[in-house]
């Protein structure tokens, strides 16, 4: 539904150095899919988001929705943004504030080309009021309602306009934690609702896991994997993937060969030999990096059966409710393993570490 192909977005600074915000970013979103933009600040997301909405016009590139181009430099397309007919929140929602709620979502209906009757507008945004479960406070003052409702204020009127694709830069940065979470829920029971179209960009992992369908993460204006939440997080492809997107243990390793199973390959560590899996093809004395996430460092104090088992020892555990996070010593080098807290092994005691070879993702060393 959206395409964006070969797409390169540069300006000068305020040294007039060129700053290299998109360089050949392509990718597709499906009709009624969630696809994210994730990176940390300046990697170009918000750059790729703008250029999309047409509030930055790129060098070089095409953006097509549906069969409808909106930007190519070969054809020398450029739509302006207002006739795009794209939605879009930015993180500061840009309520009104001398208005009522019913006010602020209706708003875009009455500068819009198309006119509507008073009938016809209101139904549709009480529509939106009803979806955005905002629909009995249509008439209260827009300054009176919490963060999660502004929030959801300016989504009502960015939705409308019934969008072909709604764009979201960091539309829940605005709040706290708590209130964050919650409002992830709501966009993600709102979007697979009304099944549009959107492409959504954050700097917040746990945010891009629980909403997308599809990632890419982004650094220094590239794209450096595409994929689903599952695969990002179980089968990152480099060291950035798996060092951004949550937080995990590296190993420097020496490939030694294969290891039975197709894409098992057996690499020595500074802990020992362990048997992965390549994410690529490997050969033997290939330099690799091992990640494996704390919650795939199983733990025991009864040695377990099976491969990549090691007697190791409580270095450190910090309490966090739901889950332990134990720091074990394996010689010179400390693996983070995070447990039940059924798991009570005192610091100073020994215990035995075993890595699944299914979630040992061997990396080919940068």
């Amino acid at each position: 539904m959206l395409r964006v192909e070969g797409l390169y977005t540069e300006y000068p600074n305020e040294r007039g150095e060129i700053v290299k915000a998109a360089q050949d970013i392509t990718f597709s979103v499906p009709e009624g899919r969630l696809f994210t933009l994730l990176g940390p600040s300046g990697c170009g997301k918000t750059t790729t988001l703008r250029s999309i909405a047409g509030l930055e016009r790129p060098r070089v590139g095409e953006i097509a929705v549906k069969d409808r181009v909106v930007y190519s430099s070969a054809k020398g397309v450029f739509v302006a943004p207002n006739r795009r007919g794209f939605g879009m929140v930015f993180q500061s929602y840009a309520i009104w504030p001398h208005m009522s709620v019913y006010q602020n979502a209706a708003f875009p209906l009455q500068v819009g080309e198309r006119r509507l009757s008073r009938q016809e507008a209101r139904d549709k945004v009480m529509r939106v009021l009803a979806a955005t479960q905002l629909d009995h406070l249509a008439e209260r003052e827009a300054t009176k309602l919490s963060g999660g409702q502004q929030q959801r204020l300016a989504l009502a009127r960015a939705l409308v306009m019934e969008p072909q694709l709604l764009l979201l830069d960091e539309p829940l940065s605005n709040l706290d934690a708590k209130l964050r979470e919650k409002m992830r829920f709501e966009l993600k029971r709102l979007q697979r609702e009304l099944r549009i179209t959107t492409v959504y960009v954050t700097h917040d992992q746990s945010e891009a896991l629980a909403l997308s369908h599809e990632i890419a993460v982004m650094k220094d204006g590239r794209i450096l994997q595409v994929g689903s939440p599952r695969d990002i997080y179980e089968r990152p492809r480099n060291e950035f993937v798996a060092d951004f997107v949550g937080s995990t243990n590296f190993l420097d390793g020496s490939v030694l060969g294969p290891d039975g199973d197709e894409g098992r390959y057996r690499v020595r560590t500074e802990i020992g030999d362990v048997s992965v899996l390549g994410t690529e093809p490997l050969r033997a004395d290939d330099k690799v990096l091992l990640s494996v996430r704390p919650e795939d460092v199983a733990l025991a104090e009864a040695k377990p059966a099976g491969a990549n088992v090691w007697e190791g020892r409580v270095d450190q555990k910090v309490f966090l409710g739901e889950c332990v996070d134990f720091q074990v010593k394996l010689g010179e080098r400390v693996l983070l393993s995070r447990r039940h807290p059924s798991l009570r092994t005192p610091i100073g005691h020994a215990i035995f570490v075993q890595l699944d070879p299914e979630k040992c993702i061997a990396l080919r060393a940068a």
